[in-house]
């Protein structure tokens, strides 16, 4: 039995515990659910159950296919052990489909679908609305290094090409999702979550949005979008 000890931080879903094993925490996943930076906030009763079963497949998933995370095991429903990283500050977004706030930036027509991904990169700050921020941002204030930087697109378009596939094959399109890395003994690893609430994701046939935008634009049946997403790719919940 892993031990719940002392809360070290707690965000917008999820909360982390220290353990006995101090380069080991517990990731516990909240119903809880946000957008537009925190301003927009409901308990959506069983999403912290099925995100934390979502990520954990994401995430063997992707360590099958030597992409290095940060996941170890599930432990409870709403529960994972993971190994203990130091975050950069960075988020790393990669867009297969013009939507969202790309198009509210640079007023070009959603939908667009681009011959190759797009990849950005948003300072991780709630404060400042997660500004867009360039590779010279990220060396010149200590964010992280140029290898880190070029090992970050590196592992995010890997990721890309893996996760098109497999939704592809059940009947689902990735839009774009957000990733996040940190430090462990010099690796850079990848860290917090993959979860409809960090990614967008549309049915092939329908176009309908089976993710946190359900949230944002009050279109209902949140949790239940979700589910479905989690039936198609055969995660047991």
């Amino acid at each position: 039995m892993i031990e719940k000890l002392k809360l070290i931080s707690e965000g917008k879903a999820k909360s982390l515990y220290e353990t006995s094993n101090s380069s080991e925490l517990l990731m516990v996943y909240r119903d809880d659910t946000s957008a537009f930076d925190g301003k927009k906030k409901e308990a959506l009763k069983g999403k912290g159950i099925i995100n934390n079963k979502f990520n954990a497949f994401i995430m063997e998933h992707l360590s099958k296919n030597n992409v290095e995370t940060h996941f170890i095991k599930l432990i409870e429903d709403n529960e994972s052990l993971v190994r203990r990283l130091d975050m950069l500050p960075v988020e790393c977004v990669v867009r297969n489909i013009a939507t969202g706030s790309l198009c509210r930036r640079l007023g070009v027509e959603e939908g667009i679908k681009f011959k190759e991904p797009l990849f950005e990169f948003f300072l991780k700050d709630d404060d400042l609305g997660d500004p867009l921020i360039n590779d010279n941002h990220i060396t010149a204030f200590g964010w992280g290094t140029e290898e880190e930087i070029e090992k970050m697109k590196e592992i995010t378009f890997r990721i890309n090409d893996l996760l098109c596939k497999l939704f592809e094959e059940v009947g689902l399109i990735l839009v774009d999702y957000k990733v996040e890395y940190g430090r462990s003994s010099g690796s850079l690893l990848l860290g917090d979550e993959f979860t409809p609430d960090g990614c967008r994701i549309w049915d092939v046939e329908t176009g309908e949005s089976l993710d946190k935008d359900r949230f944002r634009k009050d279109l209902g049946d949140v949790v239940e979008s979700y589910q479905i997403v989690a039936h198609k790719l055969g995660i047991t919940l």
